[in-house]
């Protein structure tokens, strides 16, 4: 998520349209899959699946092979497909060396800090090399990740938090989009398009990134004299496509000056989209959203969307893997700190190469 990992998370944030392949994180009823070499216990913040990168020493570090965990988002959240996508194909090369990569992920977005933070233990308690983790919601997390790092294990914040919870955690690097620019940039655009009165619709309030994202919309549109308000709507609307399009069909009914909605994430997105055309104000609203989807780019090509703002999650999970694994195993680590993967805009003038990137299920 961008949502400052982001998030929605997303990132809030934020998924892409994926190959149809496995889910992001595969749920079990109420435990975590065995590692290779022993079983996390879980409860019902989350399951675990090892992923093909898994090798007969996974979960332990004693024997000099690299454990990686990798904290995301939940199994039916696109974004969070092409996340691990991309973490999956870097840890072929973990795998070639003996190691392995488990992705952790919780079941919904109802108690994100909370549930990230004992997700955060749980891998803790595998005794691994590293552990990757978004910092979606500080004051729950925070004490979690410090805690992995006064263990010794490594610590790689990605999707969500930024440099300053990297640098306030002890984790040693951030990889990911920065939410408070990506909400600039959105809101610049609205703004040079016309855009007076933006509404910002938040399905996961408090989180870090997607509170970023909203702040960053309203500080963009500000700097070109419109303005901009959150819609929140609980978390447990996140993904809701009834819920969130009655919710917004209402705001819009409601205040007639609204002439621009962005949402936090590519599923909310649909149901903006709905929305305005329930309401009957396809005229005069204009629709941008954090991330990608086919969806999402079809009608931008089409001119019925102006922007969607890409963090490339892919990138994120290539590279957050990717760099704890070249760290571990040979001391070195890009200098770049943060590890920015974005945010691009995509519009009507670069939306062919993004279509062409969803469909190998990399944007």
């Amino acid at each position: 998520m961008e949502r400052t990992l982001t998030l929605r998370p997303h990132g809030r944030r934020l998924p892409r349209r994926l190959l149809a392949t496995v889910g992001l994180f595969t749920l079990a009823a109420s435990a975590l899959t065995a590692c290779a070499s022993g079983k996390a216990t879980g409860d019902d913040a989350g399951n675990a699946t090892t992923s093909a990168a898994a090798g007969a020493d996974s979960g332990a570090k004693s024997n000099g092979k690299v454990s990686i965990y990798v904290i995301g988002g939940k199994a039916d959240d696109p974004f969070w497909s092409a996340v691990k996508r991309g973490g999956e194909d870097a840890a072929k090369l973990v795998k070639a060396s003996g190691g392995s990569v488990t992705f952790l992920g919780p079941q919904n977005y109802d108690n994100l800090g909370p549930d990230a933070a004992k997700l955060t233990q749980t891998a803790l308690s595998q005794n691994p090399s590293a552990i990757v983790v978004p910092d979606w919601v500080p004051d729950s997390q925070d004490a979690a990740i410090k805690q992995a790092v006064a263990k010794g294990v490594k610590v790689f914040v990605y999707n969500s938090g930024g440099i300053e919870a990297a640098e306030r955690t002890g984790g040693l690097k951030y990889i990911g989009s920065d939410d408070y620019e990506a909400g600039k940039a959105g809101g610049v655009k609205f703004a040079e398009s016309g855009a007076k009165n933006i509404l910002c619709v938040n399905t996961v309030p408090g989180a870090a990134n997607s509170e970023a994202r909203c702040k960053g919309i309203a500080d963009g549109a500000k700097s070109k004299g419109a303005t901009s308000k959150q819609l929140p709507l609980p978390s447990s609307n996140f993904g809701n496509p009834s819920a969130v399009t009655q919710a917004i069909k209402g705001a819009l009914l409601k205040d007639s000056s609204v002439d621009a909605l962005v949402t936090i994430g590519v599923q909310d997105a649909d149901s903006a989209a709905s929305a305005i055309d329930q309401a009957k104000v396809g005229n005069k609203v204009k629709l941008g959203t954090f991330d990608l989807s086919t969806s999402q780019l079809n009608r931008v090509k089409a001119g019925k969307q102006l922007f969607a703002i890409d963090q490339q999650p892919y990138l994120q999970g290539f590279y957050a893997v990717s760099i704890a694994n070249q760290y571990l195993s040979y001391g070195v680590i890009p200098p770049q700190n943060p590890l920015l993967t974005g945010p691009l805009l995509v519009t009507s003038d670069n939306v062919a190469a993004a279509i062409a990137g969803t469909a190998a299920g990399v944007r």
